[in-house]
């Protein structure tokens, strides 16, 4: 088979020889691997938000049928090095496709990445490929398979998890669910994010999500007396949803916000159609791992190839080599000063 892999236009230059977006999505969400961040408007989310490169790769067969898709964006900084990853910040990404299309899209990213000498290439795909690169799981995530009623999922919970969820009901937290929960939602993610020494995402990032996917982002907030504890922000596609990103203030530990919100989003997707729950990813063995198995769910090994100009290169962390100790001191500033400078950081953490 003839596979032709092309550049797929910004959205000024879509015509009926470059695509378009119904085009792109139409045909990602039929395919095996397929994940909203293979939606074409996280381009418009990237671009606006971190003013990355976006190299998003078209593979069309010999009568200009779309036949598969690759979205690579370009990180580059003179501290941490060039990347190119597919998707950065998030947790999936990767080719999909034929497989005629998929091999074609992975030796066009390998030219390129050789080309330009980046440090790194790294497809998190959701699912195995045909490809010869190397492939890490040094990331899981948790999936829960969602019966047609909460009341059945809930009986499906051991007694000790049934008295978690019950916990901050009866300590008077409640959660709501709303665009109007990203400010609050934003509030707790940027105080936690600097309590575990890790620099924020920036407002601006949530609110673009928002605004490009405002059917498919859902984002709550828990509440106690009236102030905001904890909250998630996830994404829905398909007949699955993603508890993306989520975070609770440890000053209220006690009151266990963060087991009602986790609920309240079980709740909703089940309410909603949805069959499948999300956890994201996590570390194998790590604490947010423990807490991700304890609902009852199915661990699933991420597949994220790679290519590094030097063996065991990895994309950037603060918390690796002569970065270490950046948490330590990063944990100790002001939540106003570590909310301002950490997405001048973060955006060069893919």
């Amino acid at each position: 088979m003839t596979v032709r892999i092309e550049a797929f236009g910004a959205e000024e230059e879509w015509d009926e020889r470059t695509g378009s977006e119904s085009e792109w999505d139409d045909f990602a969400a039929t395919q095996k691997g397929y994940t909203h961040f293979h939606r074409l408007r996280w381009r418009t989310v990237i671009e606006r938000v971190f003013g990355h490169e976006c190299v998003y790769l078209a593979a069309r067969d010999a009568a200009g049928k779309l036949i598969g898709i690759l979205p690579l964006v370009r990180v580059r900084s003179v501290v941490f090095g060039h990347y190119l990853v597919s998707m950065p910040f998030v947790n999936y990404g990767g080719p999909v496709g034929t497989d005629a299309a998929i091999r074609a899209l992975v030796t066009e990213a390998v030219a390129v990445a050789r080309r330009d000498r980046v440090k790194l290439l790294e497809m998190r795909s959701s699912v195995p490929l045909d490809t010869p690169l190397p492939v890490s799981h040094r990331k899981v995530t948790v999936l829960l398979d969602l019966p047609g009623t909460s009341a059945d999922l809930f009986r499906r919970f051991s007694p000790k998890l049934r008295n978690q969820i019950r916990k901050p009901q009866k300590e008077g937290v409640s959660v709501a669910f709303g665009r109007e929960q990203l400010e609050p939602f934003f509030s707790v993610f940027a105080r936690n994010m600097r309590d575990l020494g890790t620099p924020t995402q920036s407002l601006m990032f949530f609110r673009e999500i928002a605004n490009q996917f405002p059917e498919d982002c859902w984002i709550a907030c828990a509440y106690l007396d009236g102030q905001p504890v904890a909250g998630g922000c996830g994404l829905r596609f398909g007949d699955e949803f993603e508890m993306t990103w989520a975070s609770s203030l440890r000053k209220y530990s006690r009151e266990a916000p963060n087991m009602l919100v986790y609920w309240a989003f079980m709740e909703r997707a089940i309410a909603a159609g949805v069959k499948v729950f999300n956890f994201g990813r996590c570390t194998p063995g790590a604490g947010t791992h423990k807490f991700k198995m304890q609902w009852g769910g199915r661990e699933q090994p991420l597949w994220w190839y790679g290519l590094a100009r030097a063996n065991g290169a990895t994309t950037p962390s603060p918390k690796n080599g002569p970065f270490r100790w950046g948490p330590r001191i990063w944990s100790k500033l002001p939540t106003s000063v570590a909310t301002k400078l950490g997405p001048s950081i973060v955006r060069y953490l893919p």
